[in-house]
């Protein structure tokens, strides 16, 4: 596949897999070999594994939807910059329900081989959706933009 093309399945991930729930899509976008990796999170595996990673976000926010804010591609590569957010409905690693409103931001690194991602490296502000959440504090600025 072109790297066109590849950006094309970048954002129908986004749209129908992460935004809609349309799990079914990860079978045609996901290689059985597929890996994901985080930093702070066990590598999943194959497209159940994504399926896994998407159902727990949705299940904790179920109005999540992301944004894809920019795309470069080159090669077999796709990075995606993205800014999320949801109300938090569900439980999430260990926290209850908060009903906050959380806005995120993060990057994925993806790499494709036969027309199908074969390998995902994913950065999230998890600091700063926990501190949204209240599960940890968040710094206070002064007026002078200093701690």
């Amino acid at each position: 596949m072109s790297a066109e093309q590849n950006k094309i399945l970048v954002r129908r991930v986004y749209e129908e897999i992460i935004n809609k729930g349309n799990l079914n899509v990860a079978d045609e976008a996901f290689s059985s070999d597929y890996v994901y990796r985080s930093p702070g999170s066990p590598e999943l595996r194959g497209p159940e594994g994504f399926k896994q990673l998407i159902t727990m976000y949705r299940n904790a926010f179920p109005d999540l939807h992301l944004d894809v804010d920019s795309l470069i591609a080159e090669g077999d590569t796709v990075v995606s910059r993205w800014t999320g957010g949801g109300t938090h409905k569900g439980e999430l690693m260990g926290i209850p329900p908060t009903g906050k409103h959380v806005k995120v931001t993060g990057v994925v690194i993806s790499r494709f081989a036969g027309g199908k991602a074969v390998e995902d490296w994913e950065l999230i502000d998890t600091l700063g959706m926990l501190q949204q959440l209240g599960a940890i504090p968040a710094p206070e600025l002064s007026a002078a933009g200093t701690r």
